[in-house]
């Protein structure tokens, strides 16, 4: 069952619907689907679907026959250039999608690949109707070596899809026999991974599908940043140490070196790391949502869900879960798990506010929308607003306070709110409360044309 990418999938036909020469690159983090998405694009389609290895040329060049066969009489080919002689000669015969899965692989292989495939392009294949799809896992090779100024290929593509997880409203689908809020948790343990949504059994509690994909030596996700980073990076140590710090609560470059060990790690060569690990959209780096791109505020925060919870509460354990023991590990972190679901319902709620439906009935659009944090010179002390959304020319905005406890949020977390929005120099103040649990009565009766209470349950 393929679920969501209703948006890829559109762009994908119009690109195909073009009746015109096309080159599209598809990339996006492991694991996030784009294979999926690539085979359901072309399900009803006449194409040649080719999947490149970690292998040598020859290996991946008997691989791209073995493709080409599946359409036309074997010839076999000694080089590339033939073997797009050949791809030249179906499309001569109608419409034709030609993909390169895990491009990085089959261009690593052999150099002159993207010189060749240029070639083609350029006295061929942009006077054909054809359309080329170049799909590749590592992003930084995608927009470098295909995208980039200095590759061959710059200049040829006519589009791009960057393939993301998926939001909390499609991830949902994927365990439809599970309540809300442990639909939720899910989504935040998970990180909207389509691999690792359909980990999760139907069949199998919360707690026990927890246990089996993280808890347990034989599970999928036991050992999977550790496998991430091993294919991504040459120093993995070094990086696992950066995210470890990250998931621990340093957010500021400072926290980080220290944490690792500033004798040994200072803070230009933690910084190049984290650029790495930002390219590879395993970290963010974030600035308060009204600030200019120059402030100096800026913090760092894990842009995955999954790398999240398995550093904050699988790292510290692996001895432990190897040794079978995991069941026991999680009876101990099992109460600190909604602690880590604050910043999962904050990206949830913020989710909820872009909806289209939703943004109908606000009182105003905005356009942008994040978390703030700061000074407050009034009461001299760092203070932060979960979700800030505005309207930078009408100087409206709203503020909003998302709450993942089990208890019902109290008028006095409006009123702080209020306090808060003082800071601020806005014309318009609109105010928004989100809750998992509902809200007590004396908040209830604050609810008013510029006060909207949101339970979990709602949304």
């Amino acid at each position: 069952m393929f679920i969501g990418r209703k948006k890829e999938l559109s762009a994908l036909n119009d690109f195909y619907d073009s009746n015109r020469f096309e080159m599209v690159t598809i990339y996006g983090r492991r694991r996030v689907g784009k294979t999926e998405l690539i085979k359901e694009f072309i399900k009803d389609k006449k194409a040649i679907y080719f999947l490149a290895t970690e292998g040598n040329y020859k290996e991946n060049l008997t691989g791209l026959t073995g493709s080409i066969h599946s359409t036309m009489a074997y010839a076999g080919y000694k080089d590339f250039r033939l073997a797009l002689e050949a791809i030249y000669e179906i499309a001569l015969s109608g419409k034709i999608v030609f993909v390169i899965d895990e491009y990085p692989y089959f261009a690593k292989s052999y150099k002159p690949v993207s010189s060749l495939l240029q070639h083609a392009i350029d006295q061929k294949f942009q006077y054909m109707d054809i359309m080329i799809i170049l799909c590749g896992s590592s992003m930084s090779f995608m927009e470098h070596e295909v995208d980039g100024y200095k590759s061959p290929l710059y200049g040829r593509r006519t589009g791009q899809i960057k393939v993301l997880p998926l939001d909390f409203d499609t991830s949902k689908k994927f365990f439809p026999g599970f309540s809300r809020q442990e639909q939720a948790v899910l989504y935040g343990i998970t990180g909207g991974i389509p691999k690792y949504l359909l980990q999760v059994r139907n069949d199998k509690s919360i707690d026990e599908n927890i246990i089996r994909m993280f808890f347990k030596p034989q599970g999928l996700l036991f050992e999977e940043p550790n496998n991430l980073l091993k294919q991504e990076l040459r120093e993995p140590a070094v990086y696992n140490a950066i995210i470890s710090a990250i998931a621990t609560g340093s957010s500021k470059l400072n926290e980080i070196v220290t944490k690792i060990g500033a004798d040994q790690f200072d803070s230009a060569k933690c910084n190049k790391y984290l650029r790495t690990l930002i390219n590879l959209h395993i970290v963010r780096k974030e600035l308060p949502i009204s600030d200019s791109p120059t402030s100096k505020r800026s913090i760092y925060r894990l842009n995955d869900g999954m790398f999240r919870f398995w550093y904050r509460f699988v790292s510290p354990n692996l001895s432990k879960i190897a040794l079978d023991a995991g069941e026991m590990v999680y009876a101990y972190i099992h109460d600190q798990i909604p602690g880590f679901m604050g910043e999962t319902f904050e990206e949830i709620c913020k989710q909820y506010l872009w909806q289209e439906n939703i943004a109908d009935r606000l009182p105003f659009r905005f356009s942008d929308c994040g978390c703030w944090w700061g000074n407050n010179p009034v009461l001299k002390s760092e203070q932060e607003i979960d979700l800030l959304a505005y309207d930078k020319k009408e100087r409206r905005a709203i503020f909003c306070e998302c709450k993942w406890s089990d208890e019902q949020v109290d008028s006095h977390v409006l009123d702080s709110l209020i306090l808060k929005s003082s800071m601020f120099c806005y014309e318009y103040n609109y105010y928004v409360l989100f809750s998992k649990s509902g809200f007590k009565g004396n908040a209830k009766k604050r609810a008013s044309d510029r006060i909207r209470l949101v339970e979990f349950q709602q949304m």
